[in-house]
């Protein structure tokens, strides 16, 4: 386990950096949680697009389909991968559980295409 710095509060991470308690994120912490996946911060549509993904989970319970993500946001197609490069980082810096048995493989390092795993 990991804990990262927020202000005056501590936030518990598992082994992979995602957020042990859902309920620890807000905005701060999405902003550390980008620090650590390796952006200086996070610009509007970067923010959007982490609050779409934890609205969508908290309705559906499941990772969203990236193009829907982009197309509800009235972004290009591809905008989780041209803002994130890799999806699971848009995911947890948006506080969400690993999603049990899918991963994301890069096809030309560039766009991720989402595969059944483990």
């Amino acid at each position: 386990m990991d804990n990262i710095q927020c202000g005056n509060k501590s936030v518990a991470l598992d082994d992979e950096g995602f957020l042990v308690n859902e309920n620890d994120w807000d905005e701060e912490v999405a902003m550390a949680l980008a620090k650590r996946e390796g952006f200086d911060g996070l610009d509007q549509e970067k923010f959007e697009i982490v609050e779409f993904m934890r609205n969508y989970y908290r309705k559906f319970h499941a990772f969203p389909i990236l193009n829907y993500v982009c197309k509800n946001l009235k972004e290009p197609r591809n905008c989780v991968s041209e803002e994130f490069i890799n999806p699971m980082k848009a995911w947890k810096i948006a506080g969400l559980p690993k999603p049990d048995g899918i991963e994301f493989v890069a096809l030309d390092g560039k766009h991720y295409v989402m595969q059944e795993c483990c």
